[in-house]
């Protein structure tokens, strides 16, 4: 009797849109014993990102926004470990684990979803001040470090301190810093509503963008709207403005505007996953994979990658421009992946991959409670239509029944009590009162 032939190896890098709905397809369509499916992050959950503004500011619970991928994928190993280096010719993946040990993992058959990271520049004071807003723990972090400074206000005596902890500075002007600024504004408009001696008025928020408009993913008469939008809300906008520096809390832009600020937002850009570039799979002058349309990355049929970390061609657009590529956005990781799955499946059962063709349907951002702005369908949205469509899409793109009834759980609450404004700033330093007590 022939000896039974081995399950193929299908070895998933990164947890997050593409690596979550990858495994699902797979696992959904997989035989017992056709293959075997691992999965490798560093978190044990997939982060839904475009809510994680909504969990800063309060109007969700940070839990819901996150999928736990060991829940999820019942039928797949899940690894929770950090990707350090991939060499395909050996056919091997370098990781370190949770406890800090380093093993290599051997494959078949790869999937690059490493995703993005933050695209960092060399301006003085920025690592030591900025704070980003792509992880569930960044979104807790930001939240309680913007309540904490409005505590910190009402108490101080010193009028410049008091100015400088109510200065709140977001560098970026896409989808994720405006969001994340039109949020947090808005909750510390309401968190000021239980302060004695802070006004509205007393509290500043700053937009740094280096190009000319914001949201660059919708048409040009909605950015200009929605920076109007913000200005009569007492946001400051600068644009055309690049920061020079932010040495120590105190912030220099491009015009020579200076003023200090206790709160510096980050979201200037993404980058692909630097693990790419530096493995032995063809990357872009930006760092990304080279794919094909059916997904692939160029020259390797058992290699497949879709996501932020992948240059995908576009074929919706590649008439009017052959080098046009899918943006990195939600709405094509989440189909990409969907459509990857298929390909590896039909591949491994001696099938002929298909291309990966979707028209982008627009693009929506939320401005903070019953506002928003969408640019869909061939439709201009604002106001509170727009925002009812950007939770009514968001919620259905978020993976799990569990997930969605839960967000629209927190949202109808939301809606009969008022959003929890409170820090809980003892999270970022868990031990110092029993540290005090030790010392006592």
């Amino acid at each position: 009797m022939a000896a039974k032939s081995e399950p193929t190896r299908i070895l998933i890098l990164g947890g997050g849109y593409v690596g979550l709905y990858t495994a699902l397809g797979l696992q959904k369509k997989l035989g017992a014993n056709e293959a075997s499916v691992t999965i490798v992050d560093p978190q044990p959950h997939m982060t839904y990102q475009p809510f994680l503004p909504e969990a800063a500011a309060g109007s969700i619970e940070p839990r819901h926004v996150v999928v736990p991928l060991r829940r999820v994928l019942r039928r797949c190993h899940v690894l929770t470990a950090r990707v350090n280096k991939i060499e395909h010719e050996r056919k091997t993946v370098t990781v370190e684990a949770a406890d800090g040990h380093i093993e290599q993992l051997g494959y078949d058959v790869l999937v690059v979803a490493l995703g993005s990271v933050p695209r960092l520049l060399p301006i003085p004071g920025l690592a030591e001040q900025g704070i980003g807003i792509k992880t569930v723990g960044e979104a807790i972090y930001l939240r309680n470090h913007v309540l904490t400074k409005l505590d910190e206000a009402s108490s101080t005596l010193d009028p410049d301190l008091r100015k400088r902890l109510l200065t709140f500075t977001v560098v970026g002007g896409g989808f994720a810093g405006i969001e994340a600024l039109a949020e947090l504004e808005d909750m510390t408009r309401d968190a000021s509503t239980y302060y004695e001696n802070i006004d509205p008025d007393d509290i500043r928020w700053v937009l740094v963008e280096a190009a000319g408009r914001i949201l660059p993913e919708v048409r040009d008469t909605l950015g200009v709207w929605t920076v109007e939008q913000l200005e009569k809300r007492g946001i400051e906008v600068y644009l055309s403005t690049a920061a020079k520096s932010f040495e120590n809390g105190h912030v220099v832009l491009s015009d020579g505007t200076e003023f200090d600020s206790d709160t510096i937002i980050w979201t200037a850009g993404v980058k692909a996953n630097p693990v790419v570039a530096e493995s032995d799979l063809p990357s872009d002058k930006r760092g990304r994979l080279e794919a094909t349309a059916a997904l692939n990355v160029v020259g390797h049929p058992d290699v497949w990658t879709s996501g932020d970390v992948s240059a995908v061609p576009d074929l919706s657009r590649t008439e009017e421009d052959p080098t046009a590529t899918c943006p990195p956005n939600a709405q094509h990781a989440v189909r990409q992946a969907r459509h990857l799955s298929k390909n590896i499946i039909a591949s491994l059962r001696g099938g002929k991959p298909t291309d990966y063709y979707h028209k982008n349907l627009g693009a929506v951002a939320g401005l903070g409670l019953h506002k928003g702005v969408a640019d869909a369908m061939k439709m201009k949205i604002k106001g509170f239509p727009a925002w009812l469509f950007h939770r009514a899409y968001h919620v259905h793109a978020m993976p799990t029944f569990n997930r969605k009834v839960r967000i629209m759980l927190d949202w109808a609450l939301g809606g009969l009590f008022k959003r929890e404004t409170i820090s809980l700033g003892q999270i970022n330093n868990p031990k110092e009162e029993f540290n005090r007590a030790s010392k006592s």
